[in-house]
C-alpha cells in the first residue's frame, strides 16, 4: 500500500459526535483514489463506476494526521481498480478500509475508452523514461 496523502483533521471535519465526519472522509478518498487513477492512466477523463463495501474500522478526532494509502490491484480494458485504506499517520491504527473501486478511463466522447496500461506507473519510472528520450 503507498501511503501519500495526508490529511490534518480540522474542526469543519468533524460530525456531533467529535469524531471525523464519515461523509468528509469518503470525499478526500474519491478524490485522492480519482488522482491515482487518472496518474495510472495518464488520461485525465476518468470516473468513479464502483465503490465495494466501506469498513469504518476505528474513530479519527481533531488534531490526528490521517493518511490515505491506495494501491491498484488490476487493470481492465477501459478500467483501474484500486484498493484503499486510511490510518492515523502517528498511531498506524487503521480507520477505514475500501477493498475496491473501480474507476473507468474515458474517451474524448465521454464514453469508455480502452487505456493500453496493464501495471502500476511509478514516478521514478516515468523520470527514467524521460531521461531516456533526451
Amino acid at each position: 500500500m503507498n501511503f501519500h496523502t495526508r490529511k490534518w483533521v480540522k474542526p469543519e471535519d468533524l460530525n456531533p459526535n467529535g469524531t471525523l465526519f464519515g461523509g468528509s472522509l469518503l470525499r478526500w478518498i474519491d478524490e485522492e483514489a480519482a488522482i491515482y487513477a487518472i496518474v495510472q492512466l495518464g488520461n485525465q477523463r476518468v470516473v468513479t463506476k464502483y465503490i465495494s463495501e466501506i469498513n469504518f474500522v476505528s474513530a479519527s478526532r481533531q488534531g490526528d494526521i490521517i493518511e490515505l494509502g491506495i494501491t491498484a490491484t488490476e487493470f481492465g480494458r477501459t478500467s483501474i481498480t484500486l484498493t484503499c485504506e486510511v490510518r492515523n499517520k502517528i498511531t498506524r491504527k487503521s480507520i477505514l478500509t475500501v477493498e475496491k473501486m473501480v474507476f473507468v478511463n474515458l474517451g474524448e466522447d465521454g464514453l469508455p475508452a480502452p487505456h493500453g496500461r496493464t501495471e502500476i506507473r511509478y514516478v521514478k519510472d516515468q523520470f527514467k523514461d524521460d531521461e531516456a528520450v533526451q
